[in-house]
């Protein structure tokens, strides 16, 4: 019993499993940003962005959606420049704009991607201890229902602040006007009106995260198995992430294409003051792709979602792993001084 209690010290509080998230959100958003910067500029210099035009922007953690503006603006997106591919991109922007362009658009998007992160991770974590202890450590049901719980969770708390972040970038607005826009949009349209696109997010985050844990936690228990260690390494959380990640997003793209669709769509009408129609639910933009391009619509862009998704899920919870390992480890030590 002693033992018990002792290892329960031992473990990470919740301050430095939120440590350890947002440590692992800066250097995953390090990481994946120039990923996405020299897609965006790719995109951009082979169909140049019309104002109003929105675009998927992500910096490894989460999506945003950006909005053009003017034309004669020096938007990131938008800066001139010849490029025969990714490498060739990748060269000319460090030797032409400096390394710093490749994290362009990065600190708006971290402010609202922090706070995700390590509501999504810790809550995570609590809930697992939680579930653990009222249907036991190995029950394999806990990882589908703490990683549903909190995606669900993060994916509430953040819509309405996406939605407000979007109209805040585009127009320019103060905190005055900002506050006027949001009142006035609930007073016409109601409360609900602020989690907008909040179900086509939930139809994909929710069940990529259940997926995501099983996953992780087998892949995990079976390769410390094989290698005869009680806790990950940084590679077995690594290797973990990246295959984890990538099942499931193969599985949820369907989803993360109606999500893109819908969002965009929203946005484009929004800032080019088209009247909205009916609200189009996602089985009827489901349907819409599927008519237009066949059921391949619905897995487009999936080696794109791979490239973006295996490396960023691999970073953020090894550097995890390892931040809780190393908190661990710190608490052993001091619960073991005199």
């Amino acid at each position: 019993m002693a033992e018990m209690s002792d290892s329960n010290l031992d473990k990470p509080t919740i301050i430095q499993q939120a440590i350890a998230s947002s440590c692992g959100a800066i250097i995953t958003s390090l990481f994946v940003t120039p990923l996405d910067v020299i897609k965006t500029r790719l995109q951009a210099q082979s169909n140049p962005f019309s104002k109003g035009k929105c675009f998927v922007y992500c910096n490894g953690l989460m999506d945003h959606i950006c909005v053009c503006d003017n034309g004669d603006s020096k938007a990131w997106y938008k800066k001139p420049g010849h490029f025969k591919g990714t490498l060739d991109a990748f060269v000319k922007i460090i030797q032409i704009e400096g390394i710093k362009s490749l994290w362009s658009g990065l600190p708006p998007t971290l402010i609202m991607a922090l706070p995700t992160t390590v509501i999504y991770f810790t809550c995570y974590d609590q809930l697992s201890e939680a579930l653990k202890s009222r249907l036991g450590k190995d029950d394999e049901h806990i990882p589908v229902l703490a990683g549903s719980l909190s995606r669900f969770g993060s994916v509430t708390v953040v819509s309405p602040l996406e939605l407000i972040r979007t109209r805040m970038q585009y127009r320019k607005l103060s905190y005055n006007q900002l506050y006027t826009c949001v009142s006035s949009k609930v007073a016409a349209d109601g409360w609900l009106s602020l989690w907008r696109g909040w179900s086509s997010t939930v139809l994909r985050d929710v069940p990529f995260s259940a997926m995501y844990w099983y996953n992780y936690e087998r892949f995990k228990k079976m390769m410390c198995k094989e290698v005869g260690v009680h806790e990950p390494t940084f590679l077995i959380a690594f290797t973990s992430g990246a295959a984890s990640g990538s099942v499931a997003a193969v599985i949820t793209l369907p989803f993360d294409v109606v999500k893109t669709h819908m969002q965009t769509e929203l946005w484009e009408r929004e800032t080019l003051k088209i009247p909205q129609r009916d609200c189009t639910s996602t089985w009827a933009v489901m349907r819409k792709i599927v008519a237009k391009n066949g059921i391949t619509g619905l897995f487009a862009g999936i080696i794109p979602r791979l490239f973006k998704v295996a490396p960023a899920c691999a970073i953020m919870i090894s550097t995890y792993e390892y931040g809780k390992s190393f908190f661990s480890h710190l608490n052993e030590e001091m619960n073991q001084r005199p």
